[in-house]
C-alpha cells in the first residue's frame, strides 16, 4: 500500500486529527440541527501549503488559511485551484497575534491551530485569540509538540545528556512555555485552553509510531531495524494507541479538541 501524503485522513502523521476533527465537525451540523454536508466557516491558523484546508474544502467547508508565510499561501492557491476549490478557499497573510485583524470575531465554526503554538510569541494571547475567532459553541482543534517525547527522542538518538536535561526540565516545570519552537506537557496544554474559556472534548496523541519505525519513506532509519510496516498497519496502531494514556504520553505531538461552551 503506498500512503497518499496529499491527503491527512491517509497518512499516518495525520490519520488521527483528522478523524477526530471531521467527526466533531459531523456532531457540530447535528447539534444545531445542519443537514449533512452543509458547509462551515473553518479558520486555519498556520495551515500552510493546505494540507488540511484543501480537504476540507472538497468536503464543502469555507476556509480561511492564516500564514506568515508568502510562498506558502501561493502554494495554498495552486492546490486549491487544482483541487476545483477555489472559491472554498481564502488565503490571508498573518499569524496568532494578528488572526482577529484578518478574520471576523466570533465567526467561525471551527478553528484549526495546528503546530502554530510552538511559534507565537505569545501562547496566551495567541490561544484567546484562536478563542476570539470562534462562535459560541464552536470548535477549536489543537495540535502541539509534546515536551515528553522529547525525552524518548534524544535518548533514542544517542543524546543521553540531552535526554537527561530534557527530562530535568520537564520535573521542575518552567515559569512559562520557553523559548520558540516550545514544546508542551498535556497539563499546560490542557490548562492554556481552559484557562480561556474552552472546554476539552478529547485529548489524542499523534505520530506516537510512526517517527519511531519505518513506514514506506515517511520515516526510514536503515537496514538492521526489521522489516517496513504495511501502512494499513501502521495507521490502525497510532488509531488505536492514540486514545490510550500510556501511549499518549510517549507521542511525538499531542491534540486537544476543545469547544467554546
Amino acid at each position: 500500500m503506498t500512503i497518499d501524503r496529499a491527503h491527512p485522513g491517509r497518512s499516518v502523521r495525520t490519520a488521527v486529527v483528522w478523524e477526530v476533527l471531521c467527526e466533531a465537525l459531523d456532531e457540530y451540523r447535528k447539534v444545531r440541527a445542519l443537514p449533512a454536508g452543509t458547509g462551515l466557516d473553518v479558520v486555519d491558523l498556520g495551515g500552510g501549503t493546505g494540507g488540511f484546508a484543501v480537504p476540507l474544502a472538497k468536503l464543502g467547508h469555507r476556509v480561511t488559511v492564516v500564514d506568515p508565510s508568502p510562498d506558502a499561501l501561493a502554494s495554498l492557491a495552486r492546490r486549491a485551484a487544482e483541487a476545483g476549490v477555489s472559491t472554498l478557499v481564502r488565503a490571508v497573510q498573518g499569524d496568532l497575534a494578528t488572526v482577529l485583524d484578518e478574520v471576523e470575531p466570533a465567526g467561525a465554526d471551527a478553528v484549526l491551530c495546528h503546530g502554530a503554538l510552538e511559534f507565537a510569541d505569545d501562547p496566551v494571547l495567541g490561544c484567546r485569540n484562536v478563542v476570539g475567532a470562534l462562535k459560541p459553541g464552536a470548535l477549536a482543534s489543537v495540535l502541539a509538540a509534546n515536551r515528553s517525547a522529547l525525552v524518548l527522542a534524544r535518548a533514542l538518538a544517542g543524546q543521553v545528556g540531552g535526554a537527561l536535561a530534557a527530562l530535568r526540565a520537564e520535573e521542575e516545570g518552567l515559569s512559562d512555555y520557553g523559548p520558540a519552537p516550545r514544546r508542551f506537557t498535556e497539563s499546560q496544554l490542557r490548562d492554556l485552553l481552559t484557562g480561556n474559556g474552552l472546554s476539552i472534548r478529547s485529548v489524542h496523541g499523534v505520530r506516537t509510531f510512526s517517527d519511531l519505525v519505518p513506514s514506506n519513506g515517511e520515516t526510514g532509519y536503515g537496514p538492521g531495524y526489521g522489516p517496513v510496516p504495511a501502512a494499513e498497519e501502521l495507521l490502525a496502531l497510532e488509531s488505536l494507541a492514540s486514545g490510550l494514556p500510556r501511549f499518549r504520553a510517549i507521542a511525538t505531538q499531542l491534540h486537544l479538541l476543545a469547544g467554546l461552551d
